[in-house]
């Protein structure tokens, strides 16, 4: 199958999930500096989300760039990544509003923790559909940057019950560690 109508729908699927966590910032309450400094965890978790989006979606663009074609098992592992992703307005929101309680700082993680199983599930689909030796398997090597993102969260989630900030932490390193676009795809992409 032809790879463009993935590709447009999963696009639509990002913008739209964007669109929706920006439409819940809520405009401060009055005038003053002190009614902006009350909604700070609200756009502070905004922010950490977009990046993730964004990461998502600069590592979707380029993994399909990668690759020739897709399968009926490829298109059910990108919607189950994208399922995972359009949590992320509501999970945004929630750990926004309470955020220094532990339960919605884990909610935050599982869904962070998910949706990078499915991306590497969704990896996993292609390479084996294009086979371990294409331009796509050698591009992707290993994936240790995919790998530790997994552990960093598995870590994470229960330390939001002991040390809130330091799953904070856990997150923001891991959206830093892929800031950086994975390069070996556009390599072998060109």
């Amino acid at each position: 199958m032809n790879k463009g109508r993935l590709e447009a729908f999963s696009d639509g699927v990002f913008a739209i999930i964007i669109t929706i966590m920006v439409l819940d910032l809520r405009v401060p309450t009055g005038p003053s500096l002190e009614a902006l400094r009350s909604i700070v965890p609200v756009f502070l978790s905004y922010v950490l989300s977009f990046v993730y989006v964004g990461i998502y979606w600069n590592n979707h663009h380029h993994l399909l760039h990668a690759s020739e074609r897709v399968s009926g098992p490829i298109l059910w592992a990108n919607l189950h990544l994208l399922f995972w992703l359009s949590l992320a307005p509501f999970a945004t929101r929630w750990v926004g509003e309470n955020y220094d309680a532990p339960w919605p700082i884990a909610l935050y993680g599982l869904m962070l923790l998910f949706a990078g199983l499915a991306y590497f599930i969704l990896t996993k689909a292609l390479v084996a559909h294009h086979g371990a030796s294409s331009r796509l398997a050698t591009s992707i090597g290993r994936d240790r940057k995919g790998l530790a993102s997994v552990i960093i969260y598995v870590i994470a989630i229960p330390l939001a019950f002991i040390w809130p900030k330091a799953a904070y932490g856990c997150y923001v390193f891991v959206a830093v560690m892929w800031l950086v676009p994975d390069r070996r795809i556009e390599k072998t992409a060109k």
